[in-house]
């Protein structure tokens, strides 16, 4: 069964759509786990958390839930993957904290980002297996099969985007499948709620690439007005149906 939930958790505007009125943010992540079997982290996005911390989200998460983790910016956008070895190095440390409930690790490539082929082998090639990497790629240059080839040696998966102005390639390159929905609206990245026949569309998507073998990850990345919730429930609900 895929896993569908939410890039991040801990939004203000979703009281009243997934946690009670003035519930303190320190129990949202408890509410959450009842309601979705994953979670994005997007935290380390902008700030990557010591071991310590990783240990604490494990000990807080129950058993068959997943923590995927985002790339540090650091890495990703200031560095743009140069000389990756001392940031793998600190995620290692942190990563391995999470066993049993570590999901993939995403990095994503910020849209200014040229396809640069030598730099993204370099890093995959020095990225643990154990680690799961998904790459998304949003600069239209990196739209290439000798690109997805690349992907596909090093096991590492290309991430599946929905959202204003991204490519929507359809592409398995591992065995893990992931996906990022940023949401319908056709001007804004994060806005809008999918519709029912759009969740349809997807979860058959999903149904496909399962039958392939694939392990599937989907994450709704459109938080405001709590859309991101109502889209993951929905999604999970016509897979299960």
């Amino acid at each position: 069964m895929a896993r569908v939930g939410t890039s991040g958790w801990s939004y203000d505007h979703w009281e009243g759509v997934l946690y009670p009125p003035r519930l303190p943010p320190r129990d949202r992540l408890a509410h959450y786990v009842r309601a979705f079997d994953t979670v994005e982290l997007n935290a380390s996005f902008y700030r990557w958390p010591p071991p310590k911390t990783f240990a604490s989200w494990r000990g807080r998460l129950p058993e068959g839930f997943e923590l995927t983790v985002k790339a540090p910016r650091s890495l990703t956008h200031a560095r743009r993957l140069f000389q990756p070895e001392e940031w793998l190095e600190r995620m290692t440390a942190g990563l391995h904290e999470l066993a049993g409930r570590r999901g993939p690790l995403l990095v994503q490539l910020p849209p200014t980002m040229q396809r640069d082929d030598e730099r993204l082998d370099w890093f995959l090639a020095h990225v643990p297996e154990w680690m799961r990497p998904a790459v998304e790629l949003r600069h239209p240059s990196w739209n290439d099969e000798a690109v997805f080839s690349l992907l596909e040696r090093r096991s590492a998966a290309y991430c599946v985007m929905s959202g204003a102005g991204l490519p929507c390639i359809l592409r398995a390159t591992a065995r893990l499948v992931y996906i990022r929905l940023h949401g319908p609206d056709t001007a804004h990245l994060y806005a809008g709620s999918y519709s029912d026949d759009e969740i349809a569309w997807w979860a058959d998507r999903i149904r496909e690439w399962e039958a392939q073998g694939h392990q599937v990850y989907a994450f709704f990345n459109n938080d405001g007005g709590g859309n991101a919730v109502r889209d993951a429930r929905g999604l999970r609900g016509a897979l299960a149906r």
